[in-house]
């Protein structure tokens, strides 16, 4: 097992130092893991080392497709290993993200319009709009904290005994960090002869997730996740589904590499994963993904999960000294076993854009701001009523976004410090003081803030 303290030394671009409003330079701060985490050099060298022996899969007898194709097959079988997964009853597909990953699944249902699909307040929107396209989609509630209610869901199963085809809810929160009882739902949802199906976008990268095999009572039928939140950003999703499911049918994509053969008149698909892979696949993105999961597995889930949550406690504790700092969700310092290092928090009335905007023009922060893509649940969570919601509807719709509520989030890695977080302190202090520096406009149209007089050229860091 290899020391935590190792892990920042392995993060790409760990050192890069950014620009300041009052013209000074700071290394940069990155607390926005939820959305997408920084690349591992040792994903980064392996990738390299790859690229010479790169070719075509499956399809060509060349010496180099033949290794390309042996280390894309080890990709299937290293994710699946992650998670507890049977290849004997599962597949493992790789898509380009998890959003992909449950379109492919929503599609491949056979839902109808007479079918139910249980989901949850707390989705993000790609656990959610892609069934609403097939069936009816009911939404477990939430308690007061944003925790899901058991009793609701219970409920809502009773209530579409016989209709539901499918229980889809996150394994964690991207706002509030909330871990859900994932295993304990499952064996709910099978009571009632209901397939269960995690979005573990937000958990794979920070705690064990175990699937559980076919014939355990809480075992998960379908998992999806995506690397690019696993230090692996090369653009691969996986989906983990049951083999009956997927041999059934036509895939969702259809073409090269999804078949056996084809005539005018008939088509006999490939077995699985080719039938569900259509195309040439991002064989690049495979490999790069399985050696994170290596990696992740070299210093152990279970460690990386404690450093965080040590990060979370102590973001907590100095958030919650400072009577203007409003939080989303559970935020007790010393109950943190059933929650991510995510924290979405508010500084008095201020416009969540503008402080994030300060954040980084004056401090060299990187968050995010916003709703992030799960707009009823922050709008529950920050008690938006019906008539507020359709006068924001509206003025959104007329392009107007400067009123749209939100928060700031800050979302951890491995790799992040105690000081870094001290950092971010600082500059709250600042904001709460009133002491910021610069001056930042409103762009309505985005809802976003720009510093004013603060040019960067671009093309001094990166350019094509």
């Amino acid at each position: 097992m290899r020391n935590i303290n190792e892990f920042r030394k392995i993060i790409c671009g760990i050192d890069k130092k950014v620009p300041l409003l009052d013209g000074s330079y700071k290394q940069y701060v990155f607390f926005d893991n939820a959305a997408s985490t920084p690349s591992l050099t040792e994903v980064n060298e392996t990738i390299i080392k790859f690229l010479e022996w790169y070719s075509a899969v499956h399809r060509a007898a060349g010496f180099k497709s033949l290794v390309s194709t042996k280390a894309y097959d080890d990709a299937h079988e290293i994710i699946s290993k992650f998670v507890g997964a049977d290849l004997e009853k599962q597949t493992v597909i790789l898509t380009k993200n998890t959003t992909e990953a449950i379109n492919k699944i929503s599609s491949r249902l056979n839902l109808t319009k007479d079918d139910v699909v249980i989901s949850s307040w707390m989705e993000h929107h790609s656990n959610d709009l892609p069934y609403r396209r097939f069936a009816k989609v009911e939404y477990i509630d939430i308690n007061e904290d944003g925790s899901l209610n058991e009793n609701d869901y219970i409920q809502k199963l009773e209530k579409n005994k016989g209709k539901v085809k499918l229980v889809a809810i996150t394994g964690a929160s991207n706002i509030t960090g909330i871990c859900n009882p994932i295993h304990k739902f499952a064996k709910i949802a099978h009571q009632y002869g209901v397939k269960f199906l995690v979005d573990a976008a937000q958990l794979a990268p920070h705690k064990k997730i175990d699937m559980y095999p076919s014939n355990h009572p809480e075992h998960i039928d379908f998992l999806v996740f995506s690397a690019h939140k696993m230090y692996s950003p090369f653009g691969i999703g996986v989906l983990i589904a049951p083999k009956e499911l997927l041999e059934k049918g036509e895939p969702s994509e259809v073409g090269g590499g999804t078949v056996k053969i084809v005539t005018h008149d008939e088509v006999h698909w490939a077995d699985l994963p080719e039938k569900e892979e259509a195309g040439s696949p991002n064989v690049v993105g495979a490999i790069a993904l399985a050696k994170a999961i290596q990696v992740l597995n070299d210093f152990t889930m279970e460690a990386l999960d404690e450093h965080e949550k040590s990060l979370t406690k102590y973001l907590l504790e100095r958030l919650n000294d400072r009577k203007e700092i409003s939080i989303l969700g559970p935020h007790n310092p010393n109950d943190l076993e059933n929650r991510l290092g995510v924290v979405a928090f508010n500084i008095g009335t201020l416009p969540n854009q503008l402080v994030a905007a300060i954040f980084s023009a004056e401090a060299g922060i990187g968050v995010r701001s916003g709703c992030f893509c799960a707009h009823p649940y922050l709008k529950k969570l920050m008690k938006v009523d019906k008539k507020e919601s359709d006068e924001l509807i509206q003025k959104i719709i007329s392009g107007d976004k400067s009123e749209l509520p939100g928060a700031v989030r800050v979302s951890f890695g491995a790799y992040n410090t105690f000081e870094e977080i001290d950092r971010l302190i600082d500059i709250i202090d600042i904001i709460i003081k009133g002491k910021h520096k610069g001056k930042y406009k409103l762009v309505k149209e985005y809802g976003v803030f720009y510093p004013e007089n603060f040019t960067i050229k671009y093309s001094d860091y990166f350019s094509l």
